[in-house]
């Protein structure tokens, strides 16, 4: 007699398991969005791996690394970010540059994201010139390319050159989210405050609608810094972004860095979008520079 196959860990929410209870506090909660008709013209989907494929690279990709099934597109989510209708959690690692840490020259940065099984989701890469990383530093302009297992560029973020100073509250932080690229479907803003890093998330007509609040003391030494994302009253946490301790010796000689974002499950895909968008964002401000051990107090 054959012993019951145990469940395959595809990377996606147990609907049956209830450990997650819908979050409150932010307008617009979607349980989900409809599975579009069958004459329904979606992306050609045969060149995905599906859950009978634990393992696809890229070419140049170290073998071995599974990325996550894609699941059906549902109606009105833009193409690739299907993937992110069934998660709430998201794993960001910052890939080490040797360049980077023997020289401190700025090379462009890449990250893998993931889901909280360690599958790959998406490859994020900068697009930027040599000579703007190295003028501009931390503060410089960018296009991020957020690519899906196929090279496919799903997400692009546009940040223009702004500045982060109290003196300048009419021009700060400001990153354009685009799915599919050309197309935007929403905005992160910073907002000014004598005390606190804080953002807006913003929809396509930029109407906000969440918040995000950093710590006064912004300094990655020995534990985890977390930004909460909030109602918009801000009474309600239903998130947060988590610049995540990695260690003394990879904090100190390296820039890269680890993220974990938490945002509801059943928030809007387009706005799960965007708040990846705000870690890049929070990434470049506040950890490009020491890997977040200079510790950062100002005014905001």
């Amino acid at each position: 007699m054959d012993k019951p196959r145990a469940p395959r860990n595809t990377g996606y929410l147990d609907p049956q398991a209830g450990s997650l209870e819908p979050q409150v506090g932010y307008p617009g909660s979607h349980a989900g969005y409809p599975v579009p008709p069958a004459d329904y013209p979606v992306a050609d989907q045969s060149s995905i791996p599906v859950s009978d494929q634990p393992e696809h690279t890229q070419p140049g990709e170290p073998a071995g690394v599974p990325w996550m099934p894609a699941p059906p597109r549902p109606l009105n989510c833009p193409p690739g970010l299907e993937y992110l209708t069934q998660i709430d959690q998201v794993l960001i690692h910052q890939e080490v540059k040797l360049l980077k840490v023997l020289l401190d020259f700025q090379s462009k940065n890449k990250y893998e994201i993931k889901n909280s099984f360690g599958q790959k989701i998406f490859l994020a890469v900068e697009d930027t010139d040599c000579c703007t990383r190295n003028c501009w530093e931390a503060l410089r302009p960018f296009t991020l390319r957020i690519l899906d297992n196929t090279g496919r560029e799903v997400i692009t973020l546009e940040r223009p050159l702004r500045c982060t100073s109290c003196c300048f509250p009419c021009c700060l932080q400001k990153i354009e989210v685009q799915a599919p690229p050309g197309v935007p479907i929403g905005y992160i803003t910073q907002t000014w405050h004598p005390f606190l890093p804080k953002f807006k998330i913003q929809n396509e007509k930029e109407e906000d609608v969440l918040k995000i609040c950093g710590p006064f003391f912004v300094c990655n030494c020995f534990g985890d810094v977390d930004f909460e994302i909030k109602s918009l009253d801000e009474q309600n946490v239903v998130g947060k972004i988590a610049k995540q301790w990695t260690g003394l010796y990879r904090e100190a000689f390296s820039d890269a860095d680890n993220f974990g974002i938490q945002f509801p499950v059943d928030l809007d895909v387009k706005m799960k979008a965007v708040v990846l968008g705000a870690c890049f964002l929070i990434d470049f401000m506040f950890f490009e520079n020491c890997g977040g051990l200079e510790p950062i107090i100002g005014v905001w």
